[in-house]
């Protein structure tokens, strides 16, 4: 009989979602606290989980013509100020280094929140000629924002990322490449992490610092708040204009290059806990998992199960992420333990399966347990682990498109923002005013306006007026 003791230690999702989250990333192994409020130690198994996002995604990367480069994790004061937009925006969330060993600084440093004006100091010392252009970096790091409310994944002082910096020699190819890099986003968060996101364009009040034009995609979570997974930056000429960077066109005239940045962060993880896990713990799409198949023999004290499954499992580590558990921890821990860390599939083999010539596989997303013959084995994993992740996406997005409301007057979105989760899709006119009233009035942010429009009614749901956009609202982390 299953030994349910490790699933009872998490707290139900329906009791406290914010309790069976803490639950999950501790229990599961994903991190670890420190003594410094809001930084977190990304354990082994979590730190997988980024590994496998960070090698799909730099494939991405390179194959849209992106190199990889590193800059510095310290900005002098000086260079941060020259953007006044940006360096307002990020102002409260820096950290500063005032001394150098026992010695005060000259000046003070930031330690990077974001690297937009290294990339345009060292841009202004190697793009002199059209010739130079574009320029298309990535950086993997770790940035640093003093957040006062800080959770694992989500919100941390401290966390690794991507940002991608690109600069252009005209204002259509650097607008190209911001849409361009937000569908690699959607489509990695869509295909390697079953997750359904809404493409669209962030207001003026929610648009990066710095930029003329923020792109976002949102995901809805289990417990019906958005979260922004991504975000692609369209900056004009702004920076390069603050910084001084020019080049001789091919009429050998000067003129200012295009800029963007984009990126996403470790808090993706948090997002696949949040909209695939469940009461019994993690449940992760196969193209993330540490371990996609966990062999365990059944009665191992018998004549060759051990070997038997050792044989299946050499099999299996060709051509998927494959583990087998040899310790002496009973079966009903074992299946409890790899079903709390999400492990998509999960191999049982005892003596009868042996006498049969078959194993049984159990699925972490449904829990069906198939009896497989081993001659058919390999062909059967690779199906299932295809399947597991359609599977994962569908039921998502009907979990995503049932707390989708469409709202036509103010009354009705305040009634739904007071008695339902989810997403609210509601007209608006544009007017910042309005957009304010309905987060004092209602609780909710505007989260984009998408690409995908809908026509609901002819005039903004606040104050009535003409409107032409329709924008998606929520909850957000």
């Amino acid at each position: 009989m299953k030994d349910d003791k490790k699933v009872k230690e998490i707290t139900s999702m329906d009791e406290d979602f914010a309790r069976w989250y803490t639950d999950v990333v501790t229990k599961a192994e994903l991190v670890g606290y420190t003594t410094v409020k809001g930084c977190m130690v990304i354990r082994p198994y979590g730190y997988a989980i980024w590994e496998n996002i960070q090698k799909i995604m730099d494939g991405m990367f390179k194959e849209t013509g992106h190199e990889n480069v590193y800059m510095p994790m310290f900005i002098p004061e000086s260079l941060l100020q020259k953007e006044k937009d940006h360096v307002e925006g990020f102002a409260p969330e820096v950290a500063w280094v005032t001394h150098g060993g026992n010695e005060k600084l000259e000046e003070r440093l930031c330690v990077r929140p974001t690297s937009e004006t290294l990339f345009c100091e060292h841009y202004a010392n190697v793009v002199h000629s059209w010739r130079d252009l574009p320029k298309l970096y990535n950086q993997w790091c770790s940035v640093v924002r003093w957040e006062k409310t800080t959770r694992p994944f989500l919100r941390s002082r401290e966390f690794l990322w991507q940002e991608g910096h690109t600069i252009h020699a005209s204002a259509e190819e650097a607008k190209a490449e911001t849409i361009k890099m937000l569908n690699v986003y959607a489509e990695f968060c869509e295909k390697y992490l079953a997750m359904p996101v809404v493409k669209g364009i962030k207001t003026e009040k929610e648009r990066f610092a710095g930029a003329e034009e923020t792109y976002t995609i949102e995901a809805l979570m289990h417990d019906g708040k958005a979260l922004q997974s991504g975000t692609s930056h369209y900056f004009g000429d702004g920076f390069a204009r603050a910084f001084g960077i020019q080049f001789a066109n091919k009429e050998n005239k000067l003129q200012y290059p295009h800029q963007t940045s984009w990126g996403t962060t470790t808090r993706l993880i948090g997002a696949v806990i949040m909209t695939h896990g469940d009461d019994n713990g993690l449940v992760l799409p196969p193209a993330v998992a540490p371990i996609q198949l966990m062999v365990i023999p059944v009665a191992m004290h018998k004549e060759g199960v051990t070997e038997k499954a050792t044989e299946i499992y050499n099999r299996l580590n060709k051509i998927c992420r494959a583990k087998i558990d040899l310790s002496e921890n009973s079966p009903g821990w074992k299946y409890a333990e790899y079903e709390m860390k999400g492990v998509p599939l999960r191999l049982e083999i005892g003596p009868r399966d042996i006498e049969n010539n078959s194993c049984v596989i159990a699925r972490r997303d449904t829990g069906e347990k198939i009896t497989v013959l081993l001659d058919e084995v390999e062909n059967k994993v690779l199906e299932l682990l295809q399947d597991i992740r359609d599977n994962l996406f569908n039921r998502a997005k009907l979990r995503r498109d049932n707390m989708t409301y469409t709202a036509h007057n103010l009354e009705e979105f305040k009634n739904i923002a007071d008695n339902k989760s989810g997403f609210i899709k509601a007209m608006w006119c544009g007017c910042r005013e309005c957009e304010d009233k309905l987060k004092e009035y209602a609780g909710v942010t505007s989260r984009c306006i998408p690409f995908e429009q809908e026509h609901i009614e002819d005039t903004c749901v606040v104050c009535g007026k003409k409107a032409d956009k329709m924008l998606y609202f929520g909850k957000a982390y």
